[in-house]
């Protein structure tokens, strides 16, 4: 499984991006898909993932900023993220889990500017 992300930037304070992740291969058969960021100097952490149910799980940061959807037509993830922080700043990955192995794409940065 190939992921690519796109989507990131440099916005101000209170902006708005959305994230592309278009995967090589049908999101049915997933059984996970999420976003994770990592910001310099720090770990890895969630975002918010998404089940193949529809069932979300989002990171108390980002709770009523950001959404994760999907279109499988397109095979494709998305993050709508508004109201970003600075604190946002970070690179952002998609990830899939399917058949008990996980699959990373290999980032987006996004930079928020106060």
């Amino acid at each position: 499984v190939q992921l690519v992300e796109s989507g990131g930037g440099l916005v101000q304070a209170g902006g708005s991006l959305r994230l592309s992740c278009e995967a090589s291969e049908t999101i049915f058969s997933f059984n996970a898909m999420g976003w994770y960021r990592q910001a310099p100097g720090k770990q890895r952490e969630l975002v918010v993932d998404i089940t193949s149910g529809g069932r979300t799980n989002y990171a108390d940061s980002v709770k009523g900023r950001f959404t994760i959807s999907r279109d499988h037509a397109r095979n494709t993830m998305y993050l709508q993220m508004n109201n970003l922080k600075p604190e946002d700043t970070a690179v952002y990955y998609c990830a899939v889990e399917a058949g008990g192995t996980d699959y990373w794409g290999i980032g987006t940065q996004v930079t928020v500017s106060s």
